[in-house]
């Protein structure tokens, strides 16, 4: 991996304590161990928790200050995203020979999770941009990669993925987006769902269809902002991910060189499938994030608080609801990093556990935060707190990168061999 290219990186911006690291006087590192179960440096290697310590003081630093405040306003934090890129972050799982991080699946993870104890939904903007980095990197030509991987790497351009539209969500390969060849250049029409960034971000991975139906009739195709026939619908108004811009867009007469082709024609699906069994990693270790943030917040609320002549923390009840929240916190992070681990070796079964994975984080860290809510009691639901915030921004990765419906028949067809 990459640990002297984050140390020389961290330096660029600001030094950031160490926490979950020692460093002896003699330069040599040393892991701080703990009995806390639920640290979330436990099984990581020296490397991997540096890494972590430096996204969680990150988060600590330059996202949890702003979070509410981005989401009040609606500010997409172009800024501070960018800055991101000078820790690495913009690429984390493309190979350094391109410039990119070259971190692996399970440290990628441990990151997004450090980031989203900062803010939720500024880390899956992020985990969106570092997928469509990685598909150019994996799937492009060398001119595209020699062209657009510097600057995706750096954030000057930032990215958007476009897959789902109006009438096709979990069925993606029932797309209708279409790109009908003529001469040089690809047309394009169709209109796409859902999409984060849009109409901040410059560059557009799109799902279209060049041939047949069915998922070997779709191809990828970038598309840069500002081609004639790009254009975008208004910014939906959301329940969480406020600080996103997030709209239809648009494809009318769109005419794109065949050049910006990633990959041979009646690929994409594959494409897409391949960055989705990553991405739901990097959707759950967002959510994995934001669970462990709201332990430690009622932890703290618990010390606190008083009811009926002592602290909440002195009632079993809660006690033992604080268990269970810690132990689908645990189980939660055990899945999403097994998978990852699989995911790099590309084990066969990967993307079975890489459903599982996202299924069963998504699903209970969602519950985690919704407890520690409860457990905040009205406090959990004012605005002045972080923790309705964190309810809301997770809520939805129960749906995106795959419902969990769909995990669940994923999950189904792998078991039962369907």
């Amino acid at each position: 991996m990459a640990l002297s290219l984050f140390s020389k990186l961290g330096k660029s911006i600001k030094p950031y304590k160490n926490i979950l690291c020692c460093i002896s006087q003699n330069g040599a590192s040393g892991r701080h161990m703990t009995n806390y179960c639920l640290d979330p440096s436990i099984g990581l290697s020296e490397e991997e928790a540096e890494i972590q310590s430096m996204a969680l003081n990150f988060a600590e630093n330059e996202l949890a200050p702003n979070m509410q405040k981005w989401d009040a306003d609606a500010t997409f934090p172009v800024d501070v995203i960018k800055q991101s890129a000078q820790l690495g972050f913009g690429a984390l799982y493309v190979d350094e020979k391109y410039g990119g991080t070259g971190l692996n699946r399970l440290a990628t993870s441990v990151v997004f999770e450090a980031l989203a104890t900062g803010c939720v939904s500024t880390t899956a903007y992020i985990t969106i941009h570092n997928m469509v980095t990685w598909m150019v990197s994996q799937f492009g030509s060398e001119d595209q990669k020699e062209k657009l991987l510097p600057q995706l790497i750096a954030m000057d351009k930032l990215s958007s993925y476009c897959l789902t539209e109006p009438g096709s969500g979990s069925d993606a390969a029932a797309l209708i987006t279409s790109a009908v060849k003529k001469g040089d250049h690809y047309i394009l029409n169709g209109s796409k769902a859902f999409i984060s960034g849009a109409g901040t971000t410059d560059i557009y991975l799109v799902m279209v269809r060049t041939g047949d139906p069915g998922p070997k009739g779709i191809s990828s195709i970038l598309v840069e902002k500002g081609t004639p026939g790009l254009n975008f619908g208004k910014n939906e108004s959301k329940l969480g991910w406020k600080n996103q811009p997030t709209s239809i867009v648009n494809f009318e007469d769109c005419a794109v060189p065949v050049t910006n082709r990633i990959g041979l024609e009646g690929i994409g699906f594959n494409i897409a499938m391949a960055g989705l069994n990553g991405g739901r990693l990097n959707i759950s270790s967002t959510s994995l994030g934001a669970a462990q943030k709201c332990f430690e917040l009622t932890k703290e609320h618990m010390s606190v608080r008083k009811t009926f002549g002592k602290a909440l923390n002195e009632h079993q009840y809660l006690q033992f609801k604080m268990a269970e929240m810690a132990t689908k916190v645990m189980s939660s992070r055990l899945m999403v990093r097994e998978a990852a681990r699989r995911l790099d070796e590309k084990h066969p079964a990967s993307p079975a556990m890489c459903a599982m994975a996202k299924l069963h984080a998504t699903d209970n860290c969602f519950e985690v935060c919704n407890q520690a809510l409860q457990m905040y009691g009205g406090y959990g639901y004012l605005n002045d707190y972080p923790i309705q915030q964190f309810v809301r921004d997770v809520r939805v990765n129960q749906i995106l990168e795959g419902t969990n419906e769909i995990m669940r028949l994923l999950i189904a067809r792998n078991c039962l061999k369907m």
